[in-house]
């Protein structure tokens, strides 16, 4: 089942099927004991909607999205590549056995589907990041997942790895949707697919598979929930595979189209921050 957040409630998609769960509260509802439960409960007693809804949020409300780095070889071989001395930590947090973790978004710095992603101001080397989002509830359980996108300034990390939060953390730097697959994590053979479109021309293309994951969800999640308490539950990016080549970057008015098998897609166009005084 694929739960969707609507901006007069929520829906379930069942079997080709579309049924509205009206006056519901997100936060309690992702964090219900048994939310599959839950959902099969309001198909078997509702009528299915005569067509698909016309608008979907971002599937969030409450929750922080933090985000796991380096998890992927490729994105490995991409931070030593930009990073200016040489970039050994990367190397080091990927044989590690802690991971990289950082946080990303609060909901209001998250776009949702069809709405616009930003690129920095003061920044010239832009690249989405692709990632299976993991939705956890309060008690650091995964209850479902969804597509990410890890909008990043290379460039500004490549410079110093202390400058991470200005390169991954600004206004519009996530993008979450369109739907939560509601369940556990796909199983290692799902494809996730990259496509950036500029002027109606696609510019780069990429995929990758979660085979290519080097660390499995629930570990992410568990060092994610040590000495952290998440009220509402959070959501996690769990890395990306799939990098554009060094001498790409973004622009505004490019569309970035993310798939990940039984998830859809989710679609955003690129804008570019008002630039501000020095």
């Amino acid at each position: 089942m694929l739960l969707f957040r609507l901006p007069t409630g929520a829906c379930v998609e069942h079997d080709g099927r579309w049924f509205r769960l009206s006056d519901v509260d997100w936060d309690r509802l992702l964090d219900h004991p048994d939310l599959a439960g839950r959902l099969r409960a309001a198909v078997a007693a509702g009528a299915a909607l005569t067509e698909r809804p016309a608008e979907v949020l971002a599937p969030i409300v409450s929750q922080e999205v933090w985000a796991a780095g380096v998890t992927y070889l490729r994105s490995k071989a991409a931070r030593m590549e930009e990073a200016q001395d040489g970039g050994s930590v990367y190397d080091r947090v990927y044989a590690a056995a802690r991971p990289e973790l950082f946080f990303k978004a609060t909901p209001h710095r998250v776009a949702g589907p069809g709405q616009a992603v930003r690129i920095r101001a003061d920044s010239r080397w832009n690249v989405p990041e692709p990632e299976l989002a993991l939705v956890i509830n309060s008690r650091g359980q995964i209850v479902g997942t969804t597509i990410g996108n890890d909008m990043s300034s290379r460039d500004i990390e490549g410079e110093n790895p202390l400058y991470l939060p200005q390169a991954k953390l600004y206004d519009r730097s996530c993008a979450l949707g369109p739907g939560i697959l509601v369940g556990p994590p796909p199983g290692p053979a799902t494809a996730i697919r990259l496509d950036i479109v500029r002027a109606g021309d696609s510019v780069f293309r990429g995929s990758t598979t979660l085979a290519q994951l080097k660390r499995t969800p629930e570990e992410l999640v568990g060092w994610l929930m040590r000495d952290n308490r998440f009220p509402h539950g959070v959501i996690l990016l769990t890395g990306t595979g799939i990098i554009p080549p060094n001498e790409f970057t973004l622009l505004p008015g490019d569309e970035v189209r993310i798939a990940i098998d039984g998830l859809g897609e989710l679609v955003n166009r690129v804008e570019q921050a008002a630039a501000t005084a020095d």
